[in-house]
């Protein structure tokens, strides 16, 4: 699981790389033609010609994106419950056939009867994980609070309580079942674990995302980005772009508002790096400067002999 520590340094990154290409664009904006063209010779060509759709800002408040991010975050979290609600029923189904509480006729001898419950307990496993799936979206869509630590954690890890639901209770009645056959039983419970464990680290969100940094990310630097994937990006050239001929262009803000949750991580060490070299630049520049600039004005000026009549 990532660390506050970790959390930290790369809400700093993508501080520092939003700030280092806003920086940028209003440099070049102000450079003269030569420097202009200079400056975009060294950047790298888009290996496509993008159709650029500009897309206009929706909200004007705080309240108004958390609006936005809400909506766009329902239908995930409405299909991730529907899943998790199957995956409870298929955990009642797997624990009738195990207890021979429900027996169909397909389910009345082997191997229809380990058959039942396997699938069951394989259709288990696929509804939790897909409905993890889902909430970890929805969450970074609509982000909880980081001020509350526990209840962030509880929000973004639901699918990990869910998987324990999922599963523990089959196990419990699973070994509870003195009529089983033992060797079933080691089975079945070892089996269920195995999907608990699946489903549990699968469930975890491991790089969560606050509303906190989302709020921070949102301004009005431009950027770029696809119909699909969660990401935008601060570069048109970016080698992530090649393949993509249309892209939308807005603020970083209307960018969340179109479910992109966060820079792509090439344009962040792209905009740090040259960020870096253009502070190297101009200390180096700086330290030129007071070289040729300093032609000894500190030095002490030595006094003129004055000379009187008789040259001494």
């Amino acid at each position: 699981m990532a660390t506050k520590k970790d959390n930290t340094a790369a809400q700093d990154a993508a501080k520092k790389a939003l700030a280092a290409v806003q920086a940028k664009k209003n440099a070049e904006k102000s450079q003269s033609t030569a420097t202009s063209t200079r400056a975009s010779t060294s950047a790298p060509k888009a290996k496509v010609q993008h159709n650029i759709t500009h897309v206009g800002q929706e909200s004007t408040s705080t309240e108004e994106l958390l609006a936005i991010t809400r909506k766009n975050a329902l239908p995930y979290r409405i299909g991730a419950i529907i899943l998790w609600v199957l995956a409870l029923a298929f955990e009642v189904f797997a624990i009738l056939f195990f207890t021979h509480k429900f027996e169909p006729k397909f389910a009345a001898e082997n191997p229809g009867w380990v058959i039942s419950w396997v699938v069951c307990l394989v259709l288990d496993l696929v509804c939790v994980i897909i409905g993890s799936q889902l909430w970890k979206k929805g969450n970074h869509l609509d982000p909880a609070s980081a001020k509350n630590k526990t209840r962030f954690w509880i929000h973004n890890n639901l699918g990990v309580f869910m998987s324990v639901l999922a599963f523990l209770p089959f196990i419990i009645f699973v070994l509870l079942d003195k009529k089983a056959d033992k060797k079933m039983k080691t089975i079945a419970a070892v089996a269920a674990a195995a999907a608990l464990v699946i489903a549990g680290l699968t469930s975890v969100d491991w790089n969560p995302i606050s509303q906190e940094e989302l709020l921070e990310a949102a301004g009005t630097t431009e950027v770029f980005w696809t119909d699909s994937g969660t990401v935008y990006h601060l570069y048109e050239d970016c080698s992530h772009l090649n393949h993509s001929v249309e892209l939308k262009e807005g603020t970083t803000t209307t960018a969340i508002e179109n479910g992109k949750t966060r820079a792509c991580k090439t344009c962040e060490a792209r905009a740090l790096r040259e960020a870096d070299e253009v502070a190297q630049a101009a200390a180096e520049a700086g330290k030129t400067n007071d070289g040729t600039t300093d032609t000894g004005a500190d030095k002490t000026e030595e006094p003129i002999p004055v000379v009187d009549g008789d040259g001494n």
